[in-house]
């Protein structure tokens, strides 16, 4: 019963129904759900089940209902053979490969609509735009065995024809074209279709994305009809509030995400906090001069107040990048800045006390990342792993290198959830005998790092207790991501986080801090928003026991 009731979306009501909209009886869900409960027994064998109409019967409290479904659920049936036929293009070594049905095992029907989808993708990748593929499935009650045969009617290859795009009023149609991965007279492939809207979703313009195929026999060629629906990609906000980071915190953020049209991000951003403001102005052209390389700058301004230090700088930077293939891409940096460290507590390591002064940092970055997420902003599937490098030293007072490795997975659950695994090594120390400046060590703690404790806690810290961050970090994020209403990009997560900062000589395996919680996310319209609780589960004397803080921007 536990099984069945797992795979409805009619559930019964909770402490949360209020917010979810679950616990209610709805006629057309309960439809939807007698299909559920008849794949649920075909995926495990019951050829023969027979769902019934539910009748509904008022509880003793009179306020709820009592949903019964009457179920016949047979024989269970198990898989005796798999066969293919029909295949010209691609011998059956390679189509059985792509089979996932197996003889002698309980039959499941959720794994034909999985073969024939696999093997739909390796025509529709070789040109066959218009291949079918039939199950045809032979039961003998007797014996309660089933035989599959996979009958397969290939089509002509085709060719894609013209490539049509509609509904853009502001947007340029390069803008668009840049990210098709087809051109006209290629043959047609379905997983190219797949990353062309994969693309677009990205670019974070439309809403919605159609991509038509319109295919034309008698000339054997597909045309592609492209339509879209522009969605504001401009904001102008004013805001004020809490931050867990900043405390009280005035802001105005003018952001446009695809500037004239032409896919140009232009961003001005001020912030203003109890201990903290931020002033920042950049731009991003993804395509300059309409080659695949990027061209970025922005200038900024920070001032900071620490515990027993102040911080104040200004920085500018230039950046170019580019894209290899479909997934891989490598960015150079140059950025100078102007760094004061002042207001020093009296009582302050000599960590710090060394620090005060006006630096000037002169550094080169590169970064080289694979990126495979089926969405950017809120992926399923996919990863993104990447290598950030920084060598400071080419000029100013300051010399240094950091390195840092970041690998992200997703791995797709069901409906819509997500396992996300996330690890980062860093590395970092001063060069040519000069000290690494404290800004530029690894802080681990805090809501995009070690969630549950305060910030830098997870690390070094001075004879008054006081983080003051490490040369090395250490970080392990597990997430579990499901949506709690998905029509509004409402999601919900449990997470479990480990790591340390340490310096040089300290073991990477001990001291790690773990964590655990739980917190919500939204994709709001102005870009997503975060809100996060979590434990520390191996409390030492004199640290956080818990925390809640939330943030506004991207995930991690």
């Amino acid at each position: 019963a536990s099984k069945i009731k797992g795979a409805m979306k009619t559930t019964e009501r909770g402490l949360f129904s209020f917010i979810t909209g679950k616990g209610y009886y709805k006629k057309h869900v309960v439809m939807e759900d007698l299909e559920k409960i008849k794949d649920l027994y075909l995926d495990n064998g019951y050829l023969k089940i027979t769902v019934g109409e539910p009748t509904i019967k008022i509880a003793d409290d009179k306020e709820s209902m009592i949903v019964v479904i009457p179920l016949s659920e047979g024989d269970q049936y198990t898989l005796e053979s798999v066969n293919i036929s029909g295949n010209k293009a691609f011998g059956n070594d390679v189509l059985t490969k792509l089979i996932k049905l197996t003889p002698k095992k309980i039959f499941n029907k959720s794994t034909i609509k999985s073969d024939i989808n696999s093997i739909n993708g390796i025509y529709y990748n070789g040109g066959y735009a218009l291949v079918s593929v039939y199950p045809e499935i032979t039961t003998d009650d007797a014996t309660r065995l089933v035989k599959v045969l996979y009958r397969i009617e290939e089509g002509d290859k085709y060719r894609i024809g013209r490539i049509e795009i509609s509904g853009n009023t502001k947007t340029e149609d390069k803008v668009i074209r840049r990210e098709v991965r087809l051109d006209e007279g290629d043959y047609f492939s379905g997983s190219a279709l797949k990353r062309t809207y994969e693309r677009l979703n990205n670019l974070q313009y439309f809403e919605p994305i159609e991509i038509i195929p319109k295919p034309k026999t008698e000339e054997k060629i597909v045309d592609i009809d492209i339509k879209v629906k522009e969605k504001p990609t401009g904001f102008i906000s004013f805001g004020g509030g809490y931050s867990s980071v900043d405390k009280l915190i005035g802001m105005v953020d003018i952001t446009q995400g695809n500037f004239l049209g032409k896919g140009y991000y232009l961003k001005a951003r001020a912030e203003l906090g109890g201990v903290s403001s931020y002033y920042d102005i950049s731009f991003r052209n993804p395509y300059f001069m309409d080659k695949p390389i990027s061209f970025g700058t922005s200038l900024y301004r920070i001032k900071r107040e620490y515990a027993e230090f102040s911080r104040k700088s200004t920085g500018f930077e230039i950046s170019f990048g580019r894209s290899f293939g479909e997934y891989w891409g490598a960015s150079i940096a140059y950025n100078i800045e102007r760094a004061t460290i002042y207001d020093i507590n009296v009582t302050a390591s000599d960590l710090i006390k060394d620090q005060e002064g006006t630096n000037l940092t002169s550094s080169v970055s590169l970064t080289v990342a694979r990126d495979t997420r089926d969405n950017n902003l809120d992926p399923i599937r996919g990863s993104k792993n990447a290598i950030y490098t920084t060598l400071a030293g080419l000029g100013g007072t300051t010399a240094f290198y950091k390195i840092l490795f970041d690998s992200g997975w997703y791995f797709p659950v069901f409906d819509l959830s997500t396992i996300h695994l996330r690890g980062r090594i860093g590395l970092t120390t001063g060069l040519f005998g000069k000290k690494l400046p404290i800004y530029e060590r690894y802080y681990v703690g805090g809501i995009n790092t070690i969630r549950g404790i305060a910030y830098g806690e997870a690390g070094p810290k001075d004879i008054n207790n006081e983080v003051i961050g490490g040369e090395r970090e250490i970080v392990f994020n597990a997430e579990y991501i499901f949506p709690i209403i998905s029509e509004y990009k409402f999601k919900g997560l449990v997470f479990f986080d480990a790591g340390k900062a340490f310096d040089r000589g300290d073991g990477f395996g001990r001291g790690l801090k773990y964590t655990s919680g739980f917190g919500i996310r939204w994709i709001s319209p102005m870009g997503p928003i975060r809100v996060e609780w979590g434990y520390n589960l191996n409390r030492k004397h004199g640290e956080t026991t818990s925390k809640l803080e939330f943030t506004f921007g991207s995930f991690f």
